[in-house]
């Protein structure tokens, strides 16, 4: 049997199989008493190690490599920390939210973006561009800066495909590696520094953090664009120069265009209601569907980066990380490069709970960073659905030189020029809150008593 079909057999047959045994045990199973650890390390932390490294040495098969990870990974939190559920974890709890609504978001947005982009791509918009766009390599960068400015108010995901849409038809589909890593890291420094554009920054508001703070992120992200964006452009152009003169005789369809902008506006007006982006963004695609023609071919093209995505957060969410380095400035620029292979989603809940960070400065380095690898930002794995050759972990990395590069000096020209100002922590705060409430109680409990008699 070849090694395609054998993986295919297995995600198809026996994964499901095996999920289906084994998760109805979470319910009634009995923990083992044994250490799950390895010369002190948790089994739960060498297997994803070991499916960050299939995925970068198998980056092909890297849904099947984060599926049967998860797998593994489900397993050992059922039947060893005695303190785990599975289903609290997955359903939630009365005091506590689950992941559900998490995963099912995310992969909501990536195959609803897939739809947009396609709506965006068939609007003919970007066919007229090169009139407005510099006809050297300025063209790339002024196309990059317009990704991150479309990211400060959109999501992410939504910015990098556009901006992968336009790239694919103003470079004639030819477009260099270091180019895609370039639009993936725009489109995450501009959602850094804006509560509407990225999840973990979104997640600081909705926490109580100030949006103000959450801005100056835009001091690091605008000075990385000047060093990855330049380098990128150029690579660009060397590779494929930008199209001189827009096409002859296009017609914009003002249909698609009111389509896409529908899908954004829902998907911000979800957002800030309900805290649920993908029901907006699905929303605009069937409202949409009665008067333009839907290519949903986009989403079985689109499934296999999806549930890798997926796959690999959820994984990410069940890692044993219950405390974070004390919050220093030293501390927050390492998690940019933590970021890059452990999803930022559950990073930036512990750093919100552990309180003491600089807000801005923990925006841009766990928003930005994880640009670093392909599978490190949602917007990443959107990117390299619609470019497959970008998801070797060594021609990202190579070729995406200049983001790591950007990265490192944006963060210390941000330190020099805004500084650290770490916040208080308002959950502690609002702890000795409730503790002082609580003694007043428990005061005046013997007055009321002797009242009443």
């Amino acid at each position: 049997m070849k090694r395609k079909n054998i993986y295919k057999w297995f995600s198809l047959k026996i994964l499901p199989l095996l999920i289906m045994l084994f998760l109805p045990l979470s319910l009634n199973a009995s923990p083992l008493h044994i250490d799950p650890t390895v010369f002190g390390i948790r089994y739960e932390f060498i297997v994803f190690g070991l499916v960050l490294i299939g995925i970068a040495l198998f980056s092909k098969r890297a849904m099947y490599v984060a599926l049967s990870g998860l797998l593994i990974i489900v397993l050992i939190k059922i039947f060893f920390p005695p303190d785990f559920s599975f289903t609290e974890h997955l359903f939630g709890s009365l005091t506590s939210q689950g992941e559900w609504k998490s995963l099912l978001n995310l992969a909501g947005l990536l195959l609803g973006f897939a739809v947009l982009a396609r709506h965006f791509e068939e609007s003919k918009v970007s066919d007229i561009l090169p009139n407005y766009l510099p006809n050297d390599w300025k063209g790339g960068f002024v196309l990059l800066f317009f990704v991150m400015v479309l990211a400060t108010f959109l999501d992410s995901i939504a910015s990098a495909m556009i901006g992968g849409a336009i790239a694919l038809t103003v470079f004639k589909g030819k477009v260099h590696i270091g180019y895609l890593v370039a639009i993936v890291a725009a489109s995450n420094g501009g959602g850094a520094g804006s509560v509407l554009g990225n999840m973990p920054t979104t997640m600081m508001w909705i926490d109580g953090v100030d949006p103000i703070l959450v801005t100056r992120a835009f001091v690091g992200s605008v000075t990385s664009l000047m060093i990855f964006g330049i380098a990128a452009s150029i690579q660009q152009d060397r590779f494929q120069q930008i199209q001189h003169d827009a096409t002859i005789g296009v017609k914009i369809d003002l249909g698609r265009i009111f389509i896409v902008i529908l899908i954004l506006v829902l998907a911000i007006i979800t957002n800030w209601k309900f805290g649920f982006p993908a029901l907006g963004v699905w929303l605009g695609i069937g409202i949409g569907a009665f008067f333009r023609k839907t290519s949903w071919d986009e989403i079985p093209k689109s499934i296999q980066g999806t549930i890798f995505l997926v796959a690999l957060v959820a994984s990410a969410s069940m890692m044993p990380v219950n405390q974070l380095p004390a919050a220093t400035w030293q501390s927050a620029f390492s998690l940019g490069f933590v970021s890059a292979v452990f999803d930022n989603i559950p990073l930036t809940k512990l750093c919100l709970v552990q309180g003491g960070y600089d807000w801005g400065i923990l925006a841009y380095t766990v928003g930005f960073g994880g640009s670093m690898i392909w599978f490190g930002s949602s917007a990443g794995v959107a990117i390299t659905n619609m470019y497959p050759e970008a998801k070797s972990v060594f021609n990202y990395v190579k070729k995406g030189w200049h983001v790591t590069l950007a990265y490192i000096i944006g963060f210390f020209v941000m330190l020099q020029i805004v500084g650290w100002h770490p916040s208080p922590n308002h959950h502690n705060e609002n702890l000795k809150t409730e503790i002082k409430i609580n003694k007043i109680k428990q005061t005046l409990e013997p007055i009321q008593i002797v009242s009443k008699k």
